[in-house]
Formats: structure tokens, C-alpha cells, sequence
């Protein structure tokens, strides 16, 4: 489908024109010129129906035989067993760019597949690669200098930052995106500091399962997920922490085995040496001032009550991601054995809250980096928790690119129609290789607005003819609504500069690497030179590594 609206020259005829005299053109009918792109395509196929605020969800088995239901980029590509060289290329870029701003992995993915694709169709109209590596770079940076004139809104320093999280949490949020994205609002609004700046880290997110989103809530300090062990349920004053990731109690061995005693006494010798490790263990626990123990695993009985002679509280941790968290947090190290750690976490105090039938345990503290503030999730499954869970991630991680560049551009796809047009009247009118390697940029550009056009339902020619034609007329601002199109400054749909601009050089880095590849050789053994191997090791043999995949 042409979506330009003009009688622009096809690619090979551009191409054509321009090629000197003497260089061979490939054949239409030659294979895979640039190797990369069925991975890519592959990629794109997985990754677009879930691109944009209307975008599906996935459920996904993963080697391990988890079940995931979820719509984010990362996550599907996370779970996904790739092989294809690119295809861990392209995953990594997308790793990058959630490392970096949080927000943008399916722009990052789709976005390269579709460069990657209209460089084959460059390479197979006769276009050498390093010309198309170099025209690639000039688009890429024409298009990075371009993106800060598209900038529409700008959020103040005393702004409520709803209006400006909205967009982003919309796009992650399944449902209730009002509620959740007041709560993020509100958490932010509160941590920010005097000066303006935000540190992330120090708002916590717990969930906790049970109940509904609108009984979700902000406490704090830091929650997290746990039941207290016993009558100690808090120490008020100068916790000193130790962290487990084995039972509470006297060691057990991995393996299954049967105690033999050969009279009542060695029974009594055996609990009696039980119930002095136990006493042991409390009592380095308490050299050390130990007061509250974190324990991911099993709970002796025995142990727990000796610990609560000494007034030591004991939390059950409900995850192990919540114990490296707390671990980070606290500047203690996870102990897989019962022993004091050299370097104790504190805080000021620990104590449970009652949140309906879930309790939750908090830590307060007062530190500048420590976390001020911590938002509870509730939910009725786990996988729904997760995706409300990555959806105020997003939100958070948009506050703080906004309190470093508050510059915000139109979202909906309309930033990637404006860019498609710029380059499309440049590279009508450049000479040579750099025209139709513009003209083929801004397809790629395109390809966004209409993935978000096909997952919203609508019928995407007509959309993209009509976005076409408005930004002919100038009006940037239109972009793809549930609808059809919408204005996307009386909608306020925003895209964060930050997050728009470090995904278009994420996608330059990675296309510009990818474009050069014209085969992918694995070195490795196949079953059948594994078993010659074993047979005639004494023999030699000319290459019994190397297997080719084009």
C-alpha cells in the first residue's frame, strides 16, 4: 500500500537512474540478500498486534513452563527462545532502550524490521551497501535533528503531572487508567524534591494479591510482601537487619535421609544437639544486635521461639525478587546460611500493616536515597498484577525523562507522519543513492501509524489517506484515535522527547550494524559430526565445526 499520495518513482527506478554504467544489478529472483530480515520480520510479526493503547496481550509458555500473559515488548522477547543472531541483535536494542528510558521497546523493534525490510528492497534494486549504510546514517541524523522543532507542550515545575502521564499509562494500562494514573501522579508529586528533582528510587512498588485495583494505596517507607513469624509484629526503633534465602532453622540436607537411633537416648541427644544449634544461631544473631530477620524459606518452629526470647521479629519474605529489592535497599547482603551478616541492614523502624485480608511489611528509614514512598498494587492474579505493576513503571520512568527534559511531542503516530513527510519532500528532490534511501526511511516512519490503526480496528487506507492529506495541509497534530484520527493536542496524547529520541538512535545503532550482514555463519558441532567425532576422534577432519545458515 502507498500511503504518500504521490506519483513517486518506485525504488529500482530511482535507483536505476542513478547507477553508473558497468555495475551488474542483482536479479529480482536472488535469495535473501540481507539475512537479518526474516528474523526481523518474524519479530514484527509478534510484537505489532501488541503496539499502541489498543494493543493485545500475549499469553506465552515459556521454556520453564511458566505461564505469562502480558503485552509488553520486553516481556514476550524475554520469554522468547531466539536462534537468529539478529534476532538477539534486535532483542538487545530493546533491552537498551527499556534500560535507558523505560518506555519504546516495540517502537525500537518495529521500527528497525521495517528499516531492515526497505533495505532489502535497496539491495535487491542494486543500491551498495556501503552507500545504503552511509544514506542510512545521513536519514537517521536528519531525522534527530528534526525532532526537537516538533516539540507542542512543555510540563511546568509546579504542574500536576496527570496530564502528561496519562498518554503513557494509557498505553500500558489495560483498564481504570484514571485511577491508576492519579495514584503515580500523586506518588511522584509527593517524593519530588524542592529543587525539582526526582529520584526514582525512592518510590517502591509492592503488589499484593487480592481485592481490586481501587484498593490499591500508598504507604510509607518501603513495603513489601510478607507475614510476620510469631508475636514480634514490630521493632519501633533501630532495626538492624539480616536477610536469609535458606530455612530459619537448624540446616537440612538436599537430599532425603533417615535419622537411626538404637534406644530412647539417642533420640533425646539428637533434639537436644537440635536445640542447641538453634540456640546457637539466636545467640550470634543477638551478638550482632540483630533484631529483624528476613526469610525467604521455611521456618523452624523451635528456632522462631528462641528468637522471640530476644525479642528478634521474624518476616517470611514472599519472593525472592522482593529479598534482592530489600537487599539493595537496605546495603546488606542475601545470606544462604544461618550466620550474622558482617555488615547489618537498618532502618529506623518495622512494623506490619493490615491492607483487608493481605498484610504487607514496612520499612522506614531516614536517608536521602532511601525510599520516601511505596505504592501498593492489589489485584485479583498475578499476571494482571504484573502488567498494572510495568504499567506504572512506565508512568514512573516517564516522571523523572520529564523532570530532566519536560518537552513533550504529539503522540498517536502523528510525530512519525510529520517526520515521513519531511523526509519524503527531501528525497524527492536529492540526486543519486541519499533520494531513494529517504523515500525509503519514511515508509518505514509510516509503518507506525499504521500498526496503530490496525490494532485499533479501523480500516487502515482509509486512516493513513486521511492522515496523509492533513499533514499535507500542515497540520502536524494528527495522529490515529480509537476512532479514526484525532487531534492529538485537544486529546493530549504526548510522546516524551527523551524516550522518542534516544528510540530513534537505538534503531540507527542497530540497522546500521544489521545492514552490512549478508549471511550468518554458526560455528558449532551438528549430531551427526558429534557422533563422527566420537567414533574416528584419531582421524582428521577438514572443517567438522562449521555449519552455514544463509
Amino acid at each position: 500500500m502507498d500511503t504518500r499520495g504521490t506519483s513517486t518513482p518506485e525504488l529500482p527506478e530511482l535507483l536505476s537512474q542513478s547507477a553508473k554504467p558497468g555495475i551488474p544489478v542483482p536479479g529480482a529472483q536472488e535469495k535473501d540478500l540481507l539475512s537479518s530480515t526474516a528474523a526481523a520480520r518474524t519479530l514484527i510479526s509478534i510484537i505489532r498486534p501488541c503496539y499502541g493503547p489498543h494493543g493485545r496481550q500475549k499469553l506465552l509458555v515459556t521454556a520453564k513452563g511458566d505461564t505469562v500473559c502480558t503485552g509488553y515488548a520486553l516481556a514476550i522477547l524475554r520469554a522468547l527462545e531466539l536462534e537468529h543472531p539478529a534476532a538477539w541483535l534486535l532483542r538487545e536494542a530493546a533491552q537498551t532502550q527499556a534500560e535507558s528510558r523505560g518506555d519504546g521497546t516495540a517502537f525500537v523493534v518495529l521500527l528497525a524490521g521495517a528499516l531492515l525490510e526497505q533495505a532489502e528492497l535497496l539491495l535487491r534494486a542494486g543500491l551498495p551497501r556501503a552507500q545504503l549504510r552511509e544514506a542510512y546514517a545521513t536519514a537517521a541524523a536528519e531525522v534527530l535533528a528534526i525532532l526537537p522543532s516538533l516539540v507542542i507542550a512543555s510540563l511546568g515545575p509546579l504542574e500536576d503531572p496527570f496530564w502528561a502521564l496519562y498518554s503513557v499509562m494509557n498505553t500500558h494500562a489495560l483498564f481504570q487508567t484514571d485511577f491508576l494514573t492519579k495514584l503515580v501522579s500523586q506518588a511522584c508529586w509527593t517524593i519530588r524534591e524542592l529543587d525539582g528533582n526526582f529520584n526514582p528510587e525512592r518510590l517502591g512498588v509492592c503488589t499484593l494479591r487480592g481485592a481490586t485495583l481501587e484498593d490499591s494505596c500508598l504507604l510509607p517507607g518501603l513495603a513489601v510482601a510478607g507475614k510476620p513469624c510469631g508475636q514480634v509484629t514490630m521493632v519501633l526503633r533501630g532495626a538492624r537487619i539480616a536477610l536469609f534465602t535458606c530455612p530459619f532453622g537448624p540446616a537440612s540436607t538436599n537430599a532425603p535421609a533417615t535419622a537411626c537411633f538404637s534406644s530412647p537416648e539417642d533420640l533425646t541427644k539428637f533434639s537436644k544437639e537440635k536445640e542447641q544449634l538453634a540456640e546457637k544461631q539466636i545467640a550470634q544473631l543477638t551478638a550482632m544486635n540483630i533484631n529483624v530477620v528476613v526469610v525467604w524459606g521455611e521456618i523452624d518452629e523451635k528456632t522462631l521461639v528462641e528468637a522471640e526470647k530476644f525479642s528478634i521479629m521474624v518476616i517470611q519474605a514472599k519472593s525472592r525478587k522482593e529479598m534482592a529489592y530489600l537487599s539493595e535497599m537496605l546495603g546488606t547482603p542475601l545470606l544462604s546460611y544461618l550466620i550474622p551478616p558482617l555488615v547489618p541492614g537498618k532502618c529506623q523502624r518495622v512494623y506490619t500493616q493490615e491492607l483487608g485480608e493481605s498484610l504487607a511489611v514496612v520499612f522506614e528509614w531516614d536517608h536521602p536515597n532511601a525510599p520516601a514512598l511505596t505504592l501498593v498494587l492489589r489485584g485479583a492474579t498475578t499476571d494482571g498484577l504484573r502488567s498494572i505493576e510495568q504499567a506504572v513503571y512506565h508512568g514512573i520512568d516517564a516522571y523523572f525523562q520529564l523532570c530532566q527534559d519536560p518537552r513533550l511531542l504529539p503522540g498517536a503516530g502523528a510525530t512519525e507522519m510529520t517526520l515521513a513527510k519531511i523526509l519524503s519532500e527531501k528525497g524527492s528532490k536529492l540526486e543519486g543513492a541519499g533520494g531513494p534511501v529517504f523515500l525509503a526511511f519514511a515508509q518505514a516512519l509510516r509503518s507506525l501509524p499504521e500498526a496503530l490503526a490496525e490494532n485499533a480496528g479501523l480500516t487502515v487506507t482509509n486512516v493513513m489517506t486521511e492522515m496523509h492529506r492533513a499533514h499535507q495541509d500542515g497540520n502536524f497534530l494528527i495522529g490515529v484515535g480509537q476512532e479514526g484520527i484525532i487531534n492529538v493536542a485537544k486529546e493530549q496524547v504526548w510522546d516524551t522527547l527523551m524516550a522518542k529520541a534516544r528510540g530513534l538512535q537505538v534503531v540507527a545503532d542497530v540497522v546500521l550494524q544489521l545492514v552490512t550482514v549478508d549471511e550468518v555463519i554458526l560455528a558449532k558441532k551438528s549430531p551427526s559430526q558429534q557422533q563422527d567425532l566420537n567414533s574416528e576422534s584419531k582421524k582428521a577432519k577438514k572443517s567438522p565445526f562449521l555449519s552455514m545458515n544463509k
